[in-house]
């Protein structure tokens, strides 16, 4: 098994450094992987839409960052690695708990990372989503 190549600690500060956005999603890396991540968001009343439940975007918004930090367990700190494509199948309705994010890279070249990720309501085992995403990353030739 392959050690990845951040650690939590450095993923969070390099975050706290480049993502202003996080004063809103307070999300909670549990676990990188070489390739992989687990991101907690717990749950405010700004991340609720009409209906008592969980907005989209909020979901949308821990899956992305799910896969940001699975690309740097995979490839280490890269920040000019973005979003080119997000896909979004919202499955069922997740209940009023902490949202649990589970990425992983499915395919690396020197240019795009492609991967998909699984979000689940903390205490359910059916995903309430499913993503798949692209990023472009830099021309880097992953070891």
């Amino acid at each position: 098994m392959t050690a990845p190549k951040v650690t939590i600690a450095d993923f969070n500060r390099f975050g706290e450094q480049a993502a202003k956005f996080l004063a809103q999603y307070p999300f909670v890396t549990e676990e990188i992987g070489f390739g992989t991540a687990r991101m907690r968001l717990p749950i405010q009343e700004h991340h609720l839409r009409q209906g008592d439940t969980v907005a989209g975007p909020s979901m949308m918004a821990l899956a992305d960052y799910s896969i940001y930090a699975a690309i740097m367990g995979r490839l280490g700190p890269i920040e000019t690695a973005v979003t080119s494509s997000l896909n979004i199948n919202f499955l069922r309705r997740p209940t009023r708990a902490d949202l649990i994010s589970e990425a992983r890279i499915v395919a690396l070249d020197d240019r795009l990372a492609f991967a998909e990720v699984e979000v689940r309501s903390d205490g359910e085992s059916a995903p309430v989503a499913h993503v798949t995403a692209t990023y472009a990353v830099p021309r880097i030739r992953d070891e």
